[in-house]
Formats: structure tokens, C-alpha cells, sequence
């Protein structure tokens, strides 16, 4: 085999050895109770909110599940659309990495729950904020910006990274206890579905959706602000 041969085997092996390498657990993962909710290949275990199918705007490329928001649809995508996993889950551990295009805007949500009287994932489900703080307009209100629980709580700090940086989320929901995880540092902490949570509730631009924050279960969803976010290692645990 020539040498040009050779080279081009291996660039071809190491780019799937690093897509496999996004989209694998370890040993210890495994034995920890950690699963895939992304495969690293395909959108298997995802469908829209409110639909058996997902969008075609949603796409998978060398391991990263990602959004093509190449044709717009009012504030959404076309072929978009908040995505949701199949499965729901209750009390678990959520990992994932996201990066987001120059002044974009997306989120995080748990404990969706889909009913006719909920339009949006966002009726009924608190939102982990992915935003674009440096430039995005929603970074100049309180309780919006990267890494709050979306008009409910600010982070104790901000260790949000800029825009088509990656950064790494975990999000805890174990009995109503609440925390949120931004690239290492605890940024937010809470107990759910007590009046001190539905003071906050009532504080915030939720206050008239009589499902939000109602629920101890519900689907993990990705969310379609209109701009491009790109999310990669996906997995959860249930405890």
C-alpha cells in the first residue's frame, strides 16, 4: 500500500474514533447507571415536541447533534422545532456539552409534559438558559442569561464560555432538589414544588401557564430559538 494510501486510512480511522469517542461511555459511566440519550449518529430517541417524527432541520455531523437553521420560520426554524426524548424521566442526573452561533439563544428543559393545552415544552417545563451572553439581547435581563433557570433564578456566578465554545452542563433533579451545573462550578440551587418555588413561579413570565413547573416528570428537551446550537455527549442517569 502506498504511503498517500496509508495516511488517508488513518486520518479516516481517527475521525471515526472521535466521533465514537463523543458518543460512548466509560466503564465507570456504565457502572455508575449512566445511558446514552444521543448515539453520536443518528437522531434515534428524539421526535418533536407534540409529533411522532423529528424535523429535518435537526441534523447529526461527527458526533454532534446540531440545528440547521439555514431557512427561518418566524422565530423557530423550518424543519425545526423543540425537540424531546421519547422516554421521561423523573429523578436523574443530566450531562451534556452546547455551543451556540454568534448572538443566538436556545435552552435546556426537564420535566416537559406534553398536553394540548401546552402549546410550547415551555408551558409546562423549567429551561436551563444557552444563550450568546456577550451580545444577545435577553443577556441584559436579569434571570436570562446563560446558565439561570430561565426567569426564575440567576446564576451564582457566571462561567458561561463565548459564543462557538463549548460548554458543559449538568442538570440534578433528585426529589424536588434542583442544581445546576455550568462547566464545573454549582451555579444554581433550589427545591422544586414547594410555595417558596411557586412564589417564584408566580414572579415570573410564567404565572398565567397553570402547568409550569407542576410536574415531577417529563421529557428532556432541546430547544429551537431560531438560531444555531450544536449539543454533543448526552447521557443521563436515574437515581
Amino acid at each position: 500500500m502506498k504511503p498517500y494510501y496509508l495516511i488517508l486510512v488513518l486520518l479516516i480511522s481517527l475521525k471515526f474514533h472521535d466521533v465514537s469517542a463523543q458518543s460512548a461511555l466509560t466503564d465507570q459511566e456504565k457502572k455508575e447507571g449512566w445511558k446514552l440519550l444521543f448515539d453520536g449518529q443518528t437522531t434515534a430517541g428524539w421526535r418533536n415536541y407534540g409529533s411522532d417524527k423529528i424535523g429535518e432541520a435537526w441534523k447529526v455531523k461527527d458526533g454532534v447533534l446540531y440545528l440547521d437553521t439555514s431557512k427561518k420560520k418566524d422565530w423557530q426554524t423550518h424543519g425545526g422545532g423543540d425537540i424531546i426524548t421519547e422516554k421521561e424521566y423523573e429523578n436523574f442526573e443530566l450531562s451534556l456539552e452546547w455551543k451556540i452561533e454568534a448572538c443566538g439563544n436556545s435552552g435546556i428543559m426537564f420535566n416537559v409534559v406534553e398536553s394540548k393545552d401546552n402549546q410550547y415544552a415551555w408551558y409546562s417545563a423549567p429551561e436551563v438558559q444557552v444563550l450568546d451572553n456577550a451580545c444577545h439581547p435577553d443577556a441584559k435581563i436579569i434571570k436570562h442569561r446563560a446558565g439561570d433557570l430561565y426567569d426564575l433564578i440567576s446564576c451564582s456566578t457566571e462561567t458561561v464560555k463565548p459564543a462557538g465554545e463549548w460548554n458543559q452542563v449538568r442538570i440534578t433533579s433528585n426529589k424536588g432538589n434542583l442544581e445546576l451545573w455550568l462547566n464545573g462550578v454549582n451555579v444554581v440551587q433550589t427545591q422544586l414544588h414547594t410555595s417558596a418555588w411557586d412564589e417564584l413561579v408566580k414572579g415570573s413570565k410564567f404565572k398565567d401557564m397553570k402547568a409550569f413547573g407542576k410536574a415531577n416528570k417529563g421529557h428532556i428537551a432541546l430547544q429551537d430559538h431560531g438560531n444555531g446550537v450544536w449539543f454533543k455527549n448526552l447521557k443521563i442517569r436515574e437515581f
